[in-house]
C-alpha cells in the first residue's frame, strides 16, 4: 500500500546529474540497541520505496546504502565518514542514542554532510548539519515531568543508562523539580546494556519514591522491568515514566511486566487519523502483521518525506541548498502523528506531545495530548532553565520582534 504525504511544493527542475540519489541509512542492526533501531531502518526504507514509486525526488530515484552502527559510537563516526566520503551520499538518516549522534556530529560538520536524526533527545544542542525529527526536551521530557507533578507526584527516583542522554536529561529534570518544590530521592545509572538491577532495586526500596523517571535504553529495559516485576512492583504500587520505551520495546520486555506504566512520546500506533491508519497498514503489509509501529520509526519515516520536500523546494539535493530551503520555512507534511513542520531557526520539528499508558495488549493509549509544540532545545522559554548551559545569544531566536526591539534599545 502506498501512502501519499502531501508536501505542497511544486516539482522543480534539477541542475544535478541524472542517476539515482544516494542516501545513507545508519542504525544499530546488531548489539544492545538493535532492539530499537532495526525498526527505524525498516520504516526509513519503506518511505524511500514509497517516494520512488511516486516518481522519486526531482525526477530521480533514491538509492539507499545501509550501514550498521553496531551499538558502538566510534563505529557510527566511521560509517558516517564512509557514507559521505566514499559513497557520496547526499544525506544520512540515522542514529538513536545521543552518543551515536554526537559521534556523527563532527563528521557531518567537518565534511558539510547532512544528518536527519529521528529520536527524542536531551536538547541543549543545535548543529547546522543536523535536522532533528524526534522530540527535543520541551516536546517530551519537560511535559512528562509536568504531567507527573499535576498527578501529585513529588518524590522522583531517576534511573538511566550511563551516557549523555540520561545524565543531561536528569540535570534538566532536577532543575525543573527544584522549581516546582518536588524532590529527587535517588539517582542511579547502569552501563548501556547493563542487566543487573538487584542493588538498584534495594536503593529504590530504601528511597521510597512515588514515581520512577526512566531513561534506560536498549536491552537494559528488558532486564529492569522483569526484575522490577519480580520484586513485586506494579504500575499501581510504583508507576514509572519512560522516554525510551515504545511499542517495539514493550514486546521484548513482556507486556505482563510493563502494562499500566507510563511513557512520553509524540506518536503511538493507536493515533487516530487517516494518514496513520494508512501508515500502519502499509508497514504491516510490508513487514508482517505482528510488527508494530512506534515513535522513533515514525519520525524516521516522515523525516525522509521532509528531506524530499526540502530538496524539491531547493531544486537540488546539495546540502547547502536543502538547509537554505529549511531555513526559509514552509517545509511540512501530514505525518502519521499529525501535521509536522520543520522549524527553520533550530532545524528541529514542530510536533505534538502525547503522554501514554501501556495497554494489556502491548499497544499504548494517549491519556494527555497537546497541539504541535515549537521546539525549544535550550529551554529558553522556561525561567527555571537559567542554571543550564546555553551558548551566548542562543535564546534570541525565541524572542518576539517587540522583545528584540526592546532589548536592542536597552
Amino acid at each position: 500500500m502506498i501512502i501519499l504525504l502531501t508536501v505542497g511544493i511544486a516539482p522543480m527542475v534539477s541542475a544535478q546529474d541524472e542517476g539515482p540519489i544516494k542516501v545513507g541509512i545508519l542504525h544499530s542492526l546488531s548489539g544492545t540497541m538493535s532492539i530499537s533501531e532495526t525498526t527505524v531502518r525498516d520504516s526509513t526504507l519503506m518511505a524511500i520505496e514509497e517516494i520512488n514509486a511516486n516518481g522519486g525526488v526531482l525526477g530521480r530515484q533514491i538509492e539507499p546504502i545501509v550501514e550498521d552502527g553496531a551499538s558502538d559510537w566510534p563505529t557510527f563516526a566511521e560509517k558516517a565518514r564512509k557514507l559521505l566520503l566514499e559513497d557520496g551520499v547526499d544525506v544520512i538518516f540515522g542514529g538513536w542514542t545521543s552518543a551515536s549522534r554526537k559521534a556523527m556530529l563532527p563528521v557531518v560538520e567537518e565534511n558539510n554532510g547532512l544528518l536527519f536524526y529521528p529520536v527524542q533527545y536531551e536538547g541543549l544542542e543545535m548543529s547546522p548539519n543536523i535536522v532533528y525529527t524526534g522530540a527535543t526536551t520541551n516536546q517530551q521530557i519537560v511535559p512528562a515531568v509536568e504531567y507527573l507533578l499535576a498527578e501529585g507526584h513529588t518524590k522522583f527516583f531517576l534511573l538511566g543508562s550511563d551516557y549523555v542522554f540520561p545524565r543531561t536529561s536528569n540535570t534538566i529534570i532536577r532543575a525543573q523539580l527544584a522549581a516546582a518544590g518536588a524532590e529527587v530521592v535517588g539517582e542511579e545509572y547502569v552501563p548501556l546494556g547493563g542487566t543487573e538491577f538487584s542493588s538498584i532495586l534495594l536503593r529504590i526500596q530504601e528511597a521510597a519514591p512515588d514515581v520512577i523517571f526512566n531513561t534506560l535504553n536498549g536491552d537494559s529495559n528488558v532486564a529492569f522491568f522483569n526484575q522490577f516485576a519480580d520484586a513485586g512492583y506494579t504500575a499501581e504500587s510504583l508507576p514509572t515514566m519512560s522516554v525510551s520505551i515504545a511499542e517495539e520495546e514493550v514486546g521484548s520486555i513482556g507486556v505482563e511486566n510493563i502494562a499500566g506504566h507510563l511513557v512520553s512520546w509524540n506518536y503511538y500506533q493507536t493515533v487516530e487519523n487517516a494518514t496513520n491508519e494508512a501508515f500502519v497498514a502499509a508497514f504491516k503489509a510490508r513487514y508482517g502483521e505482528d510488527r508494530v509501529t512506534s515513535d522513533p520509526m515514525e519520525a524516521g519515516y516522515f523525516g525522509v518525506y521532509l528531506w524530499a520536500a526540502a530538496a524539491e523546494a531547493a531544486g537540488s539535493t546539495e546540502v547547502d541548498a536543502v538547509l537554505a530551503a529549511i531555513d526559509a520555512g514552509g517545509i511540512a507534511t501530514e505525518a502519521p502523528e499529525g501535521p509536522v513542520a520543520l522549524h527553520g531557526p533550530t532545524q528541529h520539528t514542530i510536533k505534538p506531545v502525547r503522554i501514554g499508558i501501556i495497554r494489556e495488549d502491548g499497544l499504548i493509549d494517549t491519556i494527555s495530548e497537546t497541539e504541535p509544540v515549537i521546539p525549544d532545545p535550550y529551554l529558553c522559554t522556561y525561567t527555571w532553565s537559567d542554571v543550564l548551559p546555553k551558548p551566548e545569544g542562543i535564546c534570541d531566536i525565541f524572542m518576539t520582534e517587540a522583545e528584540a526591539e526592546a532589548t536592542a534599545a536597552s
